[in-house]
């Protein structure tokens, strides 16, 4: 059976299929994003910032507006920004994009998970009567977008992201889930398109769905084969569902608390073959220590 993720799943991989879809349909995120449709995808930029320590934003493009160039800057968040708080973030990857390119910079910060952002107000003020700094970027909480607007003739890049958005009133969550993956289906795009649109949904439901949930739907609908034999995705999707094995096999046959500490270095695995090896051990070692000594096997 293949499982999804939920969100402990490592938040790095919705990251990094937000980024790879942003890339790939950039004018659609765009126009999502900014509102409005007379604008002018013209490249997209390197996103690495070099610094003491470096960084790597989620996006860069460089866009043409009302016959000017500016950069448009996208950060995708599952998660509330604790460690440094998202304004001080932004912030400092405006000022690093505007000295790197000498254009104005759009920020905005896309919340993927439902809980996520609801004290980001978007805006940095440093109060000093003689040195004030403002700095404001816009927030877009997918939980607050009308989802029914996309699967119906919207931008096709947002499809992925669909089950993230607010179902319309009245429609139970699992039957918006299976609308979602209905409508991306049925929709024209060629076969290859789809199929990868279709692993990217069912990626990115995990962070909403239980996992059970999803494969159910994909399975009832006929469409799990095709998913997995062809999306660029399927290997992240193969990855997730040994490693939740894993740790179901180890909280099964083990105490479930002393289980737990293994699931940090089990989702950092990304070779199969490597995590194949380790479900063998996980089902066949007589106690905690020895799986600990597999998994410190090189």
């Amino acid at each position: 059976m293949i499982l999804f993720t939920k969100v402990k799943t490592h938040m790095a991989k919705y990251d990094t299929i937000s980024r790879h879809l942003i890339q790939t349909y950039p004018d659609d995120f765009i126009r999502f994003t900014l509102g409005r449709d007379d604008v002018e995808v013209r490249a997209i930029l390197d996103t690495e910032q070099p610094t003491v320590e470096t960084r790597q934003t989620d996006s860069l493009i460089r866009v043409r507006i009302d016959g000017k160039d500016v950069v448009v800057h996208t950060e995708f968040q599952t998660t509330d920004s604790t460690d440094t708080p998202m304004e001080h973030r932004i912030s400092s990857y405006i000022g690093r994009a505007i000295e790197k390119y000498g254009l104005p910079v759009y920020s905005i910060v896309i919340y993927l998970r439902p809980d996520a952002g609801r004290r980001d107000t978007g805006l940095y003020i440093q109060e000093h009567p003689d040195f004030q700094v403002v700095v404001r970027y816009r927030v877009i909480r997918l939980s607050e977008i009308d989802g029914q607007s996309i699967i119906e003739g919207g931008p096709q890049g947002l499809l992925p992201f669909a089950p993230l958005m607010k179902p319309p009133v009245g429609m139970a969550s699992e039957e918006w889930l299976r609308q979602c993956i209905l409508k991306t289906d049925a929709t024209s795009l060629a076969h290859s398109t789809k199929v990868n649109f279709l692993g990217g949904l069912a990626v990115l439901s995990g962070l909403v769905y239980e996992p059970s949930t999803i494969t159910s739907i994909i399975s009832q609908e006929g469409l799990m084969d095709a998913i997995m034999r062809e999306s660029s995705f399927a290997q992240y999707i193969k990855q997730v569902g040994i490693q939740e094995s894993i740790q179901e096999v180890l909280e099964v046959r083990f105490d479930p608390d002393a289980a737990n500490q293994f699931a940090a270095d089990i989702r950092a695995i990304d070779d199969l073959q490597r995590l194949k090896q380790l479900h063998r051990s996980a089902v066949q070692v007589d106690d905690l220590a020895a799986f600990q000594d597999m998994l410190d096997a090189e």
